[in-house]
Formats: C-alpha cells, structure tokens, sequence
C-alpha cells in the first residue's frame, strides 16, 4: 500500500509557475507510476501527466502539453509536475495516484490506480 500528499498548490497569476510534490510512504515507490490528475468544479477529473516506474517514460495530456514537466527522484519517493504559463482553465484540485501499471493504453484512465493523495488546490487568477 502507497500513502500519498501532494503540496505546492496555492493562489498565483496567469502567467506564473508551480511546482507540486506528491511524497509516498509505504510500498516500495519504485514500483509504481505515478500519475497527475486534475479536478475542476463542474467537470470530470483529467488525466495531467505521467511518470513510469524509474522515470525514463512520462507521459502528458494534449490540454497541458508544452507547458509541464514532470519527474521523479525515487530516492526520495517524491514525485514533481511543474506547471508554467499557467491559466485561468488550469484552476482545479490537483492529485497524484500510484499504480503498478505501465500500459501505455490506461495510464492516463483514472481507473487504472488504485491509490489517491487528497489533493492541492491551484487557484489561476487573471
């Protein structure tokens, strides 16, 4: 079992940058991808980003692509997104979640991980 928590979250501009963490605790990390979700008030949660088990792959959603990176240091079982030129449509609750899968066909389903951090807010004004 995997415990996660993101930070990082808060209050910014348009045109600024975030970096969120997500820390695990528990299983071993290194045997999971992990992946970045967003969840905005009135839409379904969106797959964000994705990093496999030793780092080499990540993955990203069209909606974000070009203005984030994410990474991992499985040293210290800490997973990072960080968000440039964010926007206003960036505003949302941001997890990450932890599954042992690397198809690269569900990892950006929100279905395919089993365990969820309780999320960070990220707030974009203008």
């Amino acid at each position: 079992q995997v415990h996660l928590v993101e930070s990082g979250g808060g209050l910014v501009q348009a045109g600024d940058s975030l970096r969120l963490s997500c820390i695990a605790s528990g299983d071993t990390f290194s045997r999971y991808t992990i992946g970045w979700f967003r969840h905005a008030p009135g839409k379904e949660r969106e797959f964000v980003a994705s990093s496999s088990r030793n780092g080499a792959y990540t993955y990203y959603s069209d909606s974000m692509k070009g203005r984030i990176t994410t990474s991992r240091d499985n040293s210290k079982k800490t997973t990072y997104l960080q968000m440039n030129n964010l926007k206003r449509e960036d505003t949302a609750v941001y997890y990450c979640a932890a599954t042992k899968t690397e198809i690269l066909s569900t990892i950006s389903s929100d279905s395919a991980y089993y365990y969820w951090g309780q999320g960070t807010q990220v707030t974009v004004s203008s």
